[in-house]
């Protein structure tokens, strides 16, 4: 791969999963560079969740590959892991433990140095805003309890690369603007690159540096959310920017309905 663009936190090149005739992500040529908040925003089916399993190392390529955190996915899949964090759509953490347990579990994954690991918990639920619920069970806390938690989890071993699939799919609009002011002061406290899948407009806009909007496998526009939007009128909304880009409305691609059924059908199956 070309190494013109050192500074980045992830690249790929070519980058392709095809299941049969289905072919998820085609192509797929991006650079994130470091320290950003960078969104891939897209329908359901856009492919953009396959994008983010490749790039964690969970589905292997069918060909092309990509660097993350400097190491590549195919070659060197082990230090990849160690390099990144990962928060899936699905429920992660478990309600049946407390948080404390949780993260526990997490720093035992991450080989965190006992001499550390009290004091890192400490400081990430701090962080998170979830002191005082630290020793309750998971499954009392609210959904945007249960997401922080899950950041912290993901964040405990200070990954170079945090990748968030529909971080706040489900979620009030409080606990929504929550997530994101922790995501913003994560970024800088640690130095760190945010990967995100979206199709929360607002989310896109607001949170995001830089945006790659993907449909039918591909990424058909990128740039910043004003750039994006600029390009199609003063005036105009990323709905607008969407709509030019994918050829169709949101909700025909999609709505936060079909997310949430999709994610209640998921749970179900296991």
């Amino acid at each position: 791969m070309p190494n013109n663009d050192a500074g980045s936190a992830v690249r790929t090149q070519k980058l392709t999963r095809s299941f049969g005739d289905l072919v998820a992500v085609d192509a797929m040529d991006v650079v994130v560079a470091g320290e950003r908040i960078f969104g891939l925003l897209g329908p359901n089916g856009a492919g953009k969740s396959t994008a983010i399993k490749m790039l964690t190392t969970l589905l292997p390529p069918t060909s092309g590959t990509a660097v993350v955190a400097g190491h590549d996915i195919r070659r060197e899949p082990a230090d990849v892991r160690r390099h990144i964090g990962y928060v899936p759509q699905l429920v992660s953490a478990d309600g049946t433990l407390t948080g404390v347990e949780n993260l526990l579990l997490s720093a035992r994954l991450y080989d965190i140095p006992g001499s550390e690991c009290r004091e890192r918990i400490r400081e990430s639920l701090e962080f998170m805003g979830l002191t005082e619920a630290a020793r309750s069970p998971v499954r009392t806390y609210s959904g945007g309890m249960v997401r922080r938690l899950e950041l912290a989890q993901a964040m405990l071993h200070r990954p170079a690369v945090l990748f968030l699939d529909e971080p706040t799919i489900g979620l009030d609009p409080i606990a929504r603007h929550a997530v994101w002011g922790r995501l913003r002061a994560s970024r800088r406290q640690y130095s760190m690159t945010v990967v995100i899948t979206t199709h929360d407009m607002e989310e896109a806009d607001e949170l995001c540096d830089e945006l790659a909007i993907m449909h039918a496998g591909r990424i058909v526009a990128r740039g910043t959310p004003s750039a994006l939007k600029h390009g199609i009128s003063p005036n105009a909304t990323l709905d607008d920017v969407f709509t030019k880009y994918a050829g169709a409305s949101l909700e025909e691609g999609g709505n936060y309905r079909d997310t949430l059924r999709t994610r209640r059908t998921a749970t179900r199956l296991g």
